[in-house]
């Protein structure tokens, strides 16, 4: 597979030096700009989703007039959040 280009972009000094203080060690400005970009793209797929999402939902609702109680979404979150809670705890937990 060929690769491309992204194309430059002017920066002032200031946003250089800003960028290139925060590099870490053995990271090329390169490397530190393919993995923003990478980020930055995943995040807007993930945020399309939320949104294709959320838009099906309110059809739903608007089709069916049934949807689920505000406390119940909530108590359904807290419920994972418990559990991913409890699970990163048994991965840092010192053994026993």
């Amino acid at each position: 597979m060929k690769t491309a280009i992204i194309p430059q972009v002017r920066v002032e000094p200031q946003l250089r030096s800003d960028l290139e203080s925060v590099l870490r060690t053995g990271e090329t400005l390169s490397e530190f700009v393919e993995a923003t970009v990478r980020s930055a793209v995943e995040y807007r797929r993930t945020q399309a989703e939320f949104h294709a999402r959320g838009a099906a939902a309110w059809q739903q609702y608007q089709h069916t007039g049934t949807s689920i109680p505000a406390s119940q979404v909530t108590q359904e979150l807290r419920n994972m959040l418990e559990a991913r809670r409890k699970e990163l705890q048994a991965r840092t937990a010192p053994p026993a």
